[in-house]
């Protein structure tokens, strides 16, 4: 069953109860009132005989059913009095009214009210000279039988008439409610790993449907990225690794094509041994670029910069021993206006890169400096190497690209576009001034909303 149908049977059987319900409350009300008025006339009508027949002794039994034949009577009206020895004193055209209906129907209350087939009836007890006398008024109330029947016809047809009509308001809301859901069947069954630039439309953006596709482009835009992610580690693979491994391979054919004498097996296997270190790097740098690709939620905690600064110049100066890299920092009064919010690990990474770079592209000393601007932490990073070309500065982040001016110094593009991505999850702001032959400045800027407001 879809849901079409499954709603609109719930909203009809809702309707259809609720129906039932007003109706029975309808049915009731208007049989209860009827039926009152009934009673009053009843009673209105054994009262009246009580006075003519037991309290006016000028009225006699026979002129007493004179009076009740040419007067106004109720439909099919038997009246009877007893006596409180249950003797019969008067009767007018009992049929129903026999004498052990009226025994069975004689109460010690003032008033009682009794049904006899389809006719309703009242007990009233009468005191009149120091005795009790019981007065029996039984009668048929055809208006309100008519009435009845007439009303549940109305309320029957009522039911009906609006349980078609809900079935089909129900089925036509329920496919009008449900057609977003079945535009997004649609436009979903088109999305394959070839289209994942697809989007749902959103509409509003208010309520649980369009809730529901903001939720699924999300997931679209994760896979994307995923799928990016992959397509461009696949390709980064596949291009960086295949020259290398073609080189090592042919020069492995070619120490293999003869015999040699050890020293040349010897620099063979030293160099291979290099080619891995080399590979074993790139592979490395591939899959944190990889993994920053397809994460942008990571974890972060409140870090000092100045730790992470030191710390990064520690590891950098355990691969090039006896470089200075010289940290000047601008303390203030507040020791928090230098904590960060950030990842630690991964901003380690991008400093070490930077500090790599800046030694690998120069000889000379290489300055770090760190200062508060305007509510910010601003991170420079100096180095009197090579230089950058001024129209390849706009480049420089991207994978695998290298200055024109470097070609012969070892490396393979990944360091800065690892630190670019790093500084864009952490919301940094990097500048970049450089000049040939002179020397590169990265200036990292720790914007307010990477601080962390922290009350001292």
């Amino acid at each position: 069953m879809n849901i079409i149908t499954r709603l609109s049977l719930q909203f009809t059987s809702i309707v259809f109860g609720i129906l039932i319900f007003f109706s029975v409350l309808v049915y009731y009300f208007s049989f209860t009132s009827q039926r009152s008025k009934f009673r009053d006339n009843l009673l209105e009508k054994a009262q009246n005989t009580a006075i003519l027949s037991i309290n006016i002794q000028e009225i006699d039994s026979t002129l007493l059913k004179k009076i009740h034949q040419t007067t106004r009577s109720l439909e099919k009206e038997e009246i009877a009095i007893t006596n409180e020895s249950n003797k019969l004193l008067y009767s007018n055209k009992t049929e129903l009214l026999s004498p052990d209906k009226i025994i069975s129907h004689t109460y010690n209350s003032k008033i009682a009210y009794f049904s006899i087939g389809n006719k309703d009836g009242v007990s009233y007890k009468h005191e009149a000279n120091n005795q009790s006398y019981h007065v029996f008024v039984l009668a048929h109330d055809r208006y309100r039988a008519e009435n009845v029947h007439e009303l549940k016809t109305i309320l029957l047809w009522s039911i009906l008439i609006s349980v078609i009509l809900s079935v089909t308001a129900a089925y036509f809301f329920s496919k009008s409610a449900i057609k977003p859901i079945s535009n997004i069947i649609t436009k979903v069954k088109e999305i394959n790993s070839s289209r994942l630039s697809d989007r749902l439309d959103e509409g509003k953006r208010q309520d649980e449907i369009e809730q529901l596709a903001i939720t699924f482009n999300r997931m679209l835009s994760d896979l994307e990225k995923a799928f990016k992610s992959q397509d461009e580690f696949v390709s980064n693979a596949s291009h960086e690794l295949r020259t290398p491994l073609a080189i090592m391979i042919a020069e492995s054919d070619y120490i293999l094509s003869r015999t040699r004498n050890t020293e040349e097996y010897t620099n063979h296997i030293s160099g291979l041994v290099e080619d891995l270190r080399k590979m074993n790097t790139l592979i490395n740098s591939l899959l944190e670029l990889a993994h920053l690709s397809g994460h942008e939620n990571i974890q972060m905690t409140d870090l000092r910069i100045d730790e992470l600064i030191f710390n990064a110049i520690q590891s950098t100066k355990s691969k090039y021993p006896g470089r200075k890299i010289m940290p000047k920092i601008e303390y203030s009064d507040n020791e928090n206006d230098l904590i960060i919010y950030g990842n630690q690990g991964l901003l380690d990474i991008a400093l070490k890169n930077l500090f790599e770079n800046a030694c690998k592209f120069s000889s000379g000393d290489v300055e770090v400096k760190i200062a508060m601007i305007e509510e910010a932490i601003s991170v420079l990073i100096s180095d009197h190497g090579v230089g950058i070309p001024e129209d390849q500065i706009g480049n420089i982040f991207n994978a695998f690209n290298r200055s024109t001016n470097v070609k012969y110094i070892g490396g393979f593009g990944i360091g800065l576009s690892i630190v670019a991505r790093i500084m864009k999850l952490h919301a940094v702001e990097i500048k970049v001034h450089s000049t040939i032959n002179q020397g590169t400045q990265f200036e990292l800027l720790f914007g307010k909303q990477t601080i962390k407001n922290i009350e001292a």
